[in-house]
């Protein structure tokens, strides 16, 4: 995969955006509504995963539908309300943006969150002209299934092996190498022996990005 080939696929919470406490603080507060709890180590487990897939987790049951509903909106709801109030930019994802788009690199979200979430989020921190699509799997099966990242390349005309993900999830770093994808993932949620099976792991984003490319024996 050369420079111009290339497509970035990049996760969004955890990995633009250091957006996990937001997540969990509302979480624990919609759910509390319910006089549910969470625990962290659950919540830490299965981070990344749509709020679909994880709330039958959360619960320990599966709620019917309307329940669901009620708890995941009151939960995104809530969500919106605390993320531009208190989440920040992880450090150097900005520079990072700005040398894949002066390369030429086009580059999309593939983001577990619903579209609403997605578009405050890079509304709030003006991230938007950085992307050519945003794509939510919201609706699809969860991460680590490949789903969210092939319809993300699918919308960019670019075959997987010429697609490189950026994730901070063990179940997103399982779901690229599923789709066939290279992977560089970053140590912001998760520790470096959980996300092992990518292909790059990082601390941060403060190397530029033309030197992670030449971490990955990329040509550029």
């Amino acid at each position: 995969m050369s420079l111009s080939d290339m497509a970035i696929l990049w996760d969004l919470d955890g990995t633009i955006i250091d957006s996990t406490e937001c997540h969990y603080k509302t979480w624990v507060a919609a759910l509390g509504k319910h006089d549910y709890t969470l625990t962290r180590e659950l919540f830490n487990a299965h981070y990344g995963r749509n709020t679909k897939a994880v709330l039958p987790i959360y619960l320990g049951f599966k709620p019917d539908p309307s329940m669901a509903q009620e708890i995941r909106e009151e939960k995104e709801i809530l969500f919106r309300q605390l993320v531009t109030e208190e989440a920040n930019l992880v450090p150097g994802v900005r520079s990072w943006l700005e040398g894949a788009k002066n390369a030429g690199v086009r580059q999309a979200i593939a983001s577990s969150s619903s579209l609403k979430n997605i578009t405050t989020m890079l509304s709030a921190y003006n991230l938007v002209s950085f992307f050519d699509f945003l794509v939510s799997g919201a609706n699809l099966p969860a991460k680590p299934n490949p789903a969210v990242f092939l319809a993300t390349a699918e919308q960019l005309n670019q075959s997987p092996e010429n697609c490189l993900v950026i994730e901070d999830s063990a179940a997103g770093v399982q779901a690229a190498k599923q789709a066939g994808m290279t992977c560089i993932a970053v140590t912001t949620s998760h520790s470096k022996s959980q996300l092992k099976h990518a292909d790059l792991v990082l601390d941060n984003f403060n190397s530029s990005f033309l030197e992670a490319l030449s971490g990955l024996g990329l040509k550029y």
